[in-house]
């Protein structure tokens, strides 16, 4: 990959009302700014004002603070900072001058800056450029880095053929079998969280509790306008205009239900012409049955019908490597067509350096914990039980 030449930046931050800023992507938005506050996050959103390489642009930017212990805290930036244009140069060049910026602007004992940018390179084996110093890779990627992304605008049939042959015969399977998928309300949701908890335990993940994605639809019911139709119709409106100001996702609960059982649940959500899988489950029993892909394959076409051009899976291992442990989750993802995306992930700008060290050993040690020794764990007891049923 050819080396992209040091620039200079040159960052002034503008204090604005999150509501008057046009929001790029769902985790650069007031919403979610909004809806982490109520999950214990202080936020803060600015106006960049930037010049580089004779350039001149204006860049919104939503930060999320947390409070440690002892005083300290850490600032967050969600898929930020998001350019309506290519930036010049090396990313850590820019990345670099917006910390120095931003340092003052954040409570006094703030660790470190955390990025997951949202810029990236696509195809198969394609990675990004790396990230430079200052910057130093985080212990681990809040957001997940590689991901699939599927353009809307096709015909329905055109997207399902662009779908590998197997997805879309599962896809068409599912229908076979009689799987009926359906929309619910947020009242459900105990229902769906009962399935996530399952899924939580196969697969050896962490999930929040149910109140978070609770919390996550009164969010959006609290401030969406009470006319949904209009509200998609205009999405293509705002999009055009560059601007997505104020505006809250559409959230949709998907159930997928075969011989009156309940199966499979995923949450999406419809920003302006973007859409994203966000959450899903599935039950243990019953998977031939396929619903999962009824269900993606309905989500498409719901954030079709509501004006998005591009839905984003959110989150694939980096390679087709069979080996890898997500591989089946690879594969799933991957059939129903579209671009693979890879970001560089999560990134830090130190702020105070020997007390970052020390927060970065015990991060070490938790990520371990509960992506490494608590996995092994969970594997060795489903093991067991499935021995102990044999028995």
């Amino acid at each position: 990959m050819k080396k992209r030449k040091k620039v200079k930046f040159t960052v002034q931050l503008e204090p604005v009302d999150p509501a008057l800023l046009p929001a790029p992507n769902l985790l650069q938005s007031g919403f979610w700014l909004a809806f982490k506050e109520s999950s214990g996050w202080k936020p803060l959103s600015f106006m960049i004002h930037c010049t580089a390489d004779g350039h001149a642009m204006d860049v919104p930017l939503f930060v999320l603070c947390r409070p440690l212990a002892a005083g300290y805290g850490i600032a967050y930036i969600p898929h930020g900072p998001a350019p309506s244009q290519p930036l010049p140069g090396r990313p850590c060049d820019c990345l670099e001058a917006l910390s120095k910026a931003l340092k003052p602007l954040l409570p006094d004992k703030t660790l470190f800056i955390r990025f997951d940018v949202p810029w990236g390179t696509t195809g198969e084996f394609n990675f990004p450029e790396a990230l430079c110093r200052p910057l130093k890779k985080a212990v681990y990627d809040v957001q997940p880095p590689d991901t699939v992304i599927i353009d809307l605008s096709p015909s329905a049939e055109e997207l399902l053929a662009g779908m590998k042959p197997k997805t879309r015969y599962n896809t068409r399977l599912a229908e076979k079998k009689g799987v009926r998928v359906y929309e619910a309300g947020p009242e459900e949701l105990p229902r769906w969280y009962g399935l996530y908890q399952e899924t939580a335990r196969r697969d050896g993940i962490s999930i929040h509790e149910k109140e978070y994605y609770e919390r996550l639809f009164h969010s959006a019911d609290k401030s969406a306008p009470t006319d949904k139709s209009a509200s998609a119709d205009n999405s293509a409106d705002n999009a055009a205009a560059g601007s997505f100001a104020g505006q809250t996702p559409l959230l949709h609960l998907l159930f997928a239900e075969a011989e009156g059982t309940l199966i499979a649940g995923l949450i999406v959500a419809v920003f302006g012409t973007q859409a994203y899988y966000l959450y899903g489950a599935s039950a243990d029993q019953m998977r031939n049955y396929m619903a999962p892909y009824a269900l993606q394959w309905e989500a498409m076409n719901l954030a079709k019908r509501e004006g998005a051009l591009s839905y984003d899976l959110f989150g694939i291992p980096p390679a087709n490597d069979p080996s890898h442990a997500m591989y089946g989750l690879y594969r799933f993802k991957t059939g129903f067509g579209g671009e693979i995306l890879h970001r560089p992930g999560s990134y830090d700008y130190p702020l105070k350096f020997f007390t970052y060290r020390v927060y970065r050993l015990a991060e070490a040690a938790r990520t371990w914990y509960y992506k490494s020794f608590r996995k092994r764990d969970k594997r060795h007891t489903s093991q067991q039980q499935k021995q102990d049923t044999e028995k």
